[in-house]
């Protein structure tokens, strides 16, 4: 039990972070818990975290900042756990980087399937050897500055991108000519499964066409393949 994943409770519940503690404790992991920001850096600085259960409400540092912040610092995954039902939160927070999110109250079987799903992904993710990451793909008429995190056109004019288009075209150009389906394409781009957000990736990939398409309306870049997702179909090269 010992050796499981080392998980971070972040939430200023006892109760919860108890609760938690004892049913991720029966599955193998091993868990730290902190009330707020303060304690949660303190512990990362202290130990080695696989995953952060991270709490939107919190008092003082929220958990928005709280991931914002996090992100900035490190790929460590995190799924945020919320009682809000504004789906606004949810949203802002996969789009600050959270690799999830499960809405309270929840179960401690949806809880433990949902941290090994992105403890999972997230090894998938990893790079064999970060030194040999791109710094660039090049597409069509394009330039796919990954530091910049700015597509660059011919005529040498930068393109910003938002987090999600950003992390969409990556999964993209890392996956060139190859049918994604929106599950995929969610999981590569570091967001939650499909389900009530299937229909947001088909939102950032019209965003993106408008960006990278000569004419949105009809797509040569970004095609749509019926039942089956999108492909990403130029020739991709690294630099």
């Amino acid at each position: 039990m010992t050796d499981g994943p080392h998980i971070l409770i972040v939430d200023d519940h006892r109760e919860m972070r108890d609760l938690v503690s004892r049913a991720l404790a029966k599955e193998g992991f091993r868990v730290s818990a902190a009330a707020d920001g303060k304690a949660m850096r303190k512990i990362l600085a202290d130990a080695n975290i696989d995953l952060i259960l991270l709490d939107l409400m919190l008092p003082g540092e929220d958990g928005l900042s709280l991931c914002r912040s996090l992100r900035a610092e490190s790929d460590v995954p995190i799924i945020m756990l919320t009682a809000k039902g504004d789906e606004v939160d949810r949203v802002i927070g996969l789009e600050m980087g959270a690799d999830d999110y499960l809405p309270k109250p929840f179960g401690s079987r949806e809880l433990i399937a949902r941290i090994r799903a992105v403890l999972r992904r997230n090894r998938v993710r990893e790079p064999a050897a970060p030194k040999d990451k791109p710094k660039r793909y090049r597409f069509e008429h394009w330039t796919f500055d990954v530091d910049k995190r700015e597509l660059i056109a011919e005529d040498g004019v930068a393109v910003p991108l938002s987090t999600g288009e950003f992390d969409l075209l990556l999964a993209l150009v890392e996956h060139p000519q190859r049918t994604l389906s929106r599950d995929q394409l969610l999981d590569l781009a570091r967001h939650r499964s499909a389900n009530a957000f299937d229909r947001s990736m088909d939102t950032q990939v019209s965003r993106l066409r408008k960006k990278v398409e000569r004419d949105p309306g009809e797509p040569t870049i970004i095609k749509t393949v019926w039942g089956g997702g999108y492909i990403f179909t130029p020739e991709v090269s690294r630099e």
